[in-house]
C-alpha cells in the first residue's frame, strides 16, 4: 500500500495535555487496553485510491477522495484534520494515553467541526484515532476526578457528540482499535461505523461510579436493542469487532491496513449520490427513529416532495436513462 503522508503540522495548543494513561478503561475486566504504541501515531498515510467506493466516485467526479491530503488548521495538536478530496479525516492524536479524551481533545474536535461546516470543499467527515491500539479509549480520569455537579449539567461531551450526530454532512467512524466510554459514544454518534478486526467496544463507566453520559445510555439501545445495551452498560463487558458486527453496533469489519481506505471508499460512494438527497435522507432516518412511524412517514413524504422539485432529481433521472454517471453538483 503506497503512502501519501500529509503535512499535519498545527498550531500549539493552549490546553495542558495530561500524560496519565489512566482512562475509563481502568475497568479491570478489559485485558485489551494496553497503552498504544507511540511509534505508529500517523494514521493518515493510507493510499485512498483503492477503496471500493472510490470506483463509484472516480477521480474526475464529485465523489472523489483521491489525491494527496492537505492539513486543515484546528488550533490544537491533539486533533489533526486532513482533507482527502472532499472528505475531512479527523484524527485524535494522543496515542501515548490511548487517545484519551481531555479538554484539549474536545476543543480540537469542536474546532474541527467548525472548520468542516465552514469550508465549502468538505462534504463528508471520517473520525479515527492515532496509533495501532486505540480509536479513543475514553475520558481522561485525571480530569474526571475534578468534575462537579455543574460539569454534569453542562454535559459538554454529550452536547459535542450530539453536534456530530446532527451534522448535515455524512459522518463515518473508522474504529482502528479500542473504543471505550466516550470513544464508543463518539463512534455511535456517527452515521456509519467501520471497525478494524482488532477493535474493541465497551461502556465501562459503572466501574468508575458513573454512567455513560455522552449519549451511551440512549444510542446503544437504539443500535443493538434494549437487552444487549443494558447488559453491556451494567456489566461493563467489552466486546470484539465480530460481536459488534453481529449485534449491529458496526456496519463492517476489515483488516487494520484496509480501514482508512474502506472509510474513504464508503464516503466516496455517498458523495457520488445527490447531495440534497443524502442530507434529507439522513435527516428523515434520524428524525423518524426518534418519533412514531406515522410522523416519520410524514417527514419522508415532505422530504420526497422537496426532492421532486429539485434540479438534482432531473439530473439523476437523465443520467440513469443516458447510462452515464450523474453530475449532481453541476445540476
Amino acid at each position: 500500500m503506497s503512502e501519501t503522508t500529509a503535512d499535519t503540522t498545527t498550531a500549539d495548543t493552549t490546553t495542558a495535555d495530561t500524560t496519565t494513561a489512566d482512562t475509563t478503561t481502568a475497568d479491570t475486566t478489559t485485558a485489551d487496553t494496553t497503552t498504544a504504541d507511540t511509534t505508529t501515531a500517523d494514521t493518515t498515510t493510507a493510499d485512498t485510491t483503492t477503496g471500493t467506493g472510490a470506483d463509484a466516485a472516480a477521480d474526475t467526479t464529485e465523489g472523489s477522495t483521491t489525491g494527496t491530503g492537505s492539513a486543515v488548521e484546528t488550533g490544537t495538536d491533539t486533533v489533526v484534520v486532513e482533507l482527502r478530496g472532499r472528505v475531512a479525516v479527523v484524527t485524535v492524536t494522543r496515542p501515548d494515553v490511548r487517545n484519551a479524551l481531555n479538554l484539549g481533545v474536545l476543543d480540537g474536535i469542536e474546532a474541527a467541526l467548525d472548520a468542516c461546516e465552514r469550508r465549502a470543499d468538505v462534504d463528508a467527515v471520517v473520525f479515527t484515532g492515532a496509533g495501532e491500539k486505540s480509536f479513543v479509549a475514553g475520558a481522561d480520569v485525571s480530569q474526571l476526578v475534578g468534575y462537579t455537579l455543574q460539569d454534569g449539567l453542562r454535559a459538554r461531551m454529550q452536547r459535542l457528540w450530539d453536534r456530530i450526530q446532527d451534522l448535515e454532512l455524512p459522518t463515518i467512524a473508522a474504529v482502528n482499535g479500542v473504543a471505550l466510554g466516550g470513544g464508543n459514544e463518539l463512534a455511535m454518534s456517527c452515521d456509519i461505523r467501520i471497525a478494524a478486526d482488532r477493535a474493541r467496544f465497551g461502556l465501562p463507566e459503572a466501574g468508575l461510579g458513573i454512567l455513560p453520559g455522552a449519549g451511551g445510555t440512549q444510542r446503544l439501545s437504539r443500535l443493538v436493542g434494549l437487552g444487549r445495551a443494558q447488559e453491556m452498560i451494567l456489566t461493563g463487558r467489552i466486546i470484539d469487532a465480530e460481536e459488534a458486527l453481529l449485534i449491529g453496533l458496526v456496519t463492517s469489519v476489515v483488516a487494520p491496513e484496509e480501514l482508512l481506505d474502506a472509510a474513504l471508499g464508503t464516503a466516496g460512494t455517498i458523495l457520488a449520490k445527490g447531495p440534497l438527497a443524502v442530507r434529507l435522507a439522513k435527516l428523515v432516518v434520524r428524525g423518524g427513529a426518534e418519533t412514531d412511524q406515522r410522523t416519520g412517514l410524514l417527514l419522508e413524504r415532505l422530504a420526497q416532495s422537496l426532492l421532486y422539485a429539485a434540479d438534482e432529481k432531473a439530473e439523476g433521472a437523465r443520467a440513469f436513462l443516458e447510462k452515464r454517471p450523474a453530475r449532481f453538483r453541476e445540476a
